[in-house]
């Protein structure tokens, strides 16, 4: 973000509810919010820029690149992206979850049953190492790697038969099932991932000036209201720097 410019580009790959969608066209979700309250608090104004990639490692090029100062979209802070952007202190901990459709599966209760089975995850999503070891352990039968749009497929999939399971961050994939029949989140807790803001590699004022925006919305409740509104129980607080 330029001093010029006074405008927080916030890039972020829709959809991933409840992080980050669009309702009704306008975007809508906890990290849309979040952000748009730490832009309000360092006095500039808030943009969305969407990442429209279908590797979600490539929003961290976008970033490099300038397409955007920072990334907010459910985004877990792992050694391999700590290598290719700097973190903000925590807002979230959270972890991956199993959804299966059980009226196929009605014996799938989470990774120990799912020997033998496909298990679906999105390209560059933080399941996909776990699912991986999964196989190559020979706990799981197979990984099926979806484009990072087309998770609505992948879910389609567990009832169609082209894949078994479907591993995701929990929020997004409690939202993601509560409309369809059969299909249930049956494991939660599967890893422990902390969800962060990221901005380019050395861009300190940056990272100072989220933070300190992040510590004055704690203090005042409104992280606390945004994680009640957004993502219920079940999902533990965050740091605020």
């Amino acid at each position: 973000m330029t001093a010029a410019a006074r405008v927080l580009r916030v890039g972020s790959a829709l959809p991933d509810p409840p992080f980050e969608f669009r309702d009704g066209g306008a975007p809508a979700g906890f990290d849309v919010e979040l952000t748009r309250a730490v832009a309000h608090v360092l006095g500039v104004e808030w943009s969305l820029v969407p990442y429209r990639g279908t590797d979600f490692n490539g929003i961290f090029d976008a970033l490099t690149d300038g397409e955007f100062d920072c990334i907010a979209s459910g985004t877990t802070v792992t050694p391999e992206r700590r290598a290719r952007a700097d973190f903000c202190a925590p807002y979230l901990v959270s972890g991956q979850s199993l959804a299966v459709d059980t009226s196929r599966h009605p014996g799938v209760r989470g990774v120990d049953d799912l020997a033998g089975l496909t298990v679906g995850v999105q390209h560059g999503n933080t399941s996909q190492p776990i699912v991986e070891r999964l196989v190559a352990e020979g706990r799981a039968g197979a990984i099926r790697v979806y484009a990072y749009d087309r998770i609505g497929q992948a879910l389609d999939d567990l009832s169609s038969g082209g894949c078994d399971a479907v591993m995701k961050l929990a929020p997004v994939l409690t939202w993601l099932v509560r409309d369809r029949p059969h299909v249930e989140v049956v494991e939660r807790g599967i890893s422990r991932e902390e969800i962060a803001v990221g901005v380019r590699t050395g861009d300190h004022a940056l990272r100072e000036g989220i933070e300190s925006a992040q510590r004055t919305l704690a203090a005042d409740g409104t992280l606390d209201r945004l994680r009640s509104k957004w993502l219920g129980i079940g999902e533990t607080k965050g740091g605020s720097a």
